[in-house]
């Protein structure tokens, strides 16, 4: 009978370990992500992982630490100090120029969700970006996806970046306080904070990509936008472990499609509302159909961000860079089978 009892037991106990094999096991379970204004729109999918407990369903212990803007979180991965970046693909391209090597493999942004705006004072006199001369522009961070922006907008003027004066606001609201201050003359950020602004007769837009038809019409095709990056190393070392982040974005991209009005309002904390309930849906209504459905990379994006870079940054020679090291959609196709 003893005998039995511990056949039993131990069948039992491959049972509980065979799917986990299968699955394979995490080779970090601690994983530091390092994101530049996590309450912006742009970061909403990581933050759904977060607050609906996706990281930790997939066996993870994640550990996110807030900067003022995308190129600090990338410093932090850079140096070391975390292990994967919630941040704009196009730092993926501008990184292998300078030799180092980052991969995107979970999309949450298929648009930028970001827009340009000018002081309300300063828009009965701007007729072009030419007209960007000599301002003081707002961004998130300097060198971030928001000052990327604002740089290709003074390209197609025939501008150089140093035309203008960047000053980094953030994404929260002090970056509102700077512009109605007078601090800035205009100002590129992301949603909710450039919706208020606008609602607030403080600025005009002048450049808006929180759509995929103004997206295009700003950059001449479609702009892979937030997604988690990584050094090309840490992905291949560790599969499971980018397998199982993929997962929980994945999820979270499909839970921003179906979810209502009401399940945002109570998924998200009440800090990012900025005292505005109603102000915070309508600007997620302005941008949802910027958040990637499924997390997949189309070819088309990396292209076009191709293209565009070199505009502004002279490091980037298109014939020097392998856009197939900076994207994989290997683990989303896994995610997209798991979660349907």
């Amino acid at each position: 009978m003893l005998q039995w009892i511990r056949l039993a037991l131990g069948a039992a106990l491959i049972a509980l370990v065979m799917p986990a094999q299968a699955q394979g096991a995490l080779e970090k379970s601690k994983v530091h992500i390092a994101v530049g204004g996590k309450a912006a729109f742009y970061y909403l999918p990581l933050t759904i992982a977060e607050q609906l407990g996706y990281f930790k369903a997939e066996g993870l212990d994640v550990t996110i630490s807030d900067f003022a803007g995308g190129s600090q979180s990338l410093r932090a991965v850079v140096g070391g100090s975390a292990d994967v970046v919630s941040g704009a693909y196009e730092h993926t391209i501008n990184m292998q120029a300078k030799n180092q090597i980052l991969q995107c493999f979970a999309l949450m942004g298929r648009a930028p969700q970001l827009s340009v705006g000018i002081a309300s004072a300063r828009a009965a006199a701007y007729k072009s970006p030419k007209d960007l001369k000599g301002l003081k522009i707002g961004v998130s961070a300097p060198g971030s996806s928001t000052n990327m922006l604002v740089n290709h907008m003074l390209a197609t003027a025939g501008l150089k970046p140093t035309d203008v004066s960047i000053v980094g606001v953030g994404t929260t609201v002090g970056a509102i306080a700077a512009m109605k201050s007078g601090q800035i003359d205009a100002i590129s950020n992301t949603d909710p904070i450039m919706t208020k602004l606008e609602q607030d007769g403080t600025v005009k837009i002048i450049a808006d990509t929180r759509t995929l038809k103004g997206t295009e019409q700003v950059f001449g095709g479609p702009m892979p936008a937030a997604c988690l990056y990584a050094p090309i190393a840490f992905v291949r070392n560790n599969p499971n472990t980018a397998q199982a982040l993929t997962n929980a974005i994945v999820r979270a991209d499909k839970w921003l499609q179906r979810a209502s009005p009401q399940d945002i309002l109570k998924t998200v904390p009440e800090s990012y509302l900025l005292g505005d309930k109603a102000l915070y849906l309508f600007a997620f209504s302005k941008v949802r159909e910027a958040f990637s459905p499924d997390g997949f990379i189309a070819d088309a994006g990396p292209k076009t961000t191709l293209k565009v870079l070199p505009g502004f940054n002279p490091e980037v020679k298109p014939s020097e860079i392998k856009l197939e090291l900076t994207y994989t959609n290997e683990f989303v196709k896994k995610a997209n089978a798991k979660y349907k």
